[in-house]
């Protein structure tokens, strides 16, 4: 898969009972934070753990790739802009995002952002099932449909503030039911129509940490 997105808009707390798990309050409007173009890996490459961190979760979450330049779009078009929707994985360092006090750091290692195993076109991204299972074990199972800002609206927002090139990834929000994962791990994201992104865990080479 050829993508090369100048940028990874993803939206924090927007499923409902996520918002709770996280001890946050829904939204009023959504919340919006990037990931690098450095962290996307694809379906079967590994998720490194970094060392000395108590929890790296995996975030299962349906993300919607652009296909035309888009710049204040309402909702009632969003569609037309959509090149098609992926699994995306928004691995994240909690101990980092309770540090930082924003999601940059926590967020933005490379291959923290498994995606694909393809981009489906044609599908309505309103309501479909979403569902993460660790080691075969279901963890997350929603669907997009209990998004609290649904895929249409969040480019109806996004882009009344910067323009979304062609290949950009708009990530929606992960479901309840985030949890820690280590080496040894296989991570599947599995969406509706879409197919599955399978991922295993594996450590840092003692070389590659920090001192």
């Amino acid at each position: 898969m050829n993508l090369q997105p100048t940028k990874i808009v993803c939206i924090g707390v927007n499923y409902r009972a996520h918002a709770t798990e996280m001890g946050k309050a829904p939204p009023d409007e959504p919340i919006i934070f990037f990931k690098p173009p450095s962290a996307l890996a694809a379906s079967g490459e590994p998720i490194v753990r970094p060392r000395g961190y108590t929890r790296v979760d995996y975030e299962g979450e349906l993300a919607v790739v652009i296909g035309r330049r888009a710049r204040r779009v309402s909702a009632a078009r969003a569609r037309d802009y959509m090149l098609g929707v992926a699994c995306l994985n928004d691995v994240t360092v909690r101990d980092l995002q309770k540090k930082d006090g924003q999601w940059a750091r926590a967020k933005g290692f490379d291959g923290f952002s498994p995606f694909g195993p393809i981009i489906r076109s044609g599908l309505d991204p309103s309501d479909l099932r979403l569902v993460t299972r660790l080691n075969g074990v279901v963890k997350q199972d929603t669907r997009t449909s209990d998004l609290i800002f649904g895929p249409a609206q969040l480019l109806e927002f996004i882009t009344r503030y910067m323009t979304l090139e062609v290949g950009d990834i708009v990530s929606t929000g992960t479901p309840s039911g985030v949890a820690n994962m280590v080496p040894g791990d296989l991570v599947e994201i599995e969406i509706e129509g879409v197919g599955v992104l399978s991922n295993p865990v594996i450590d840092d080479e003692p070389g590659d940490a920090l001192p």
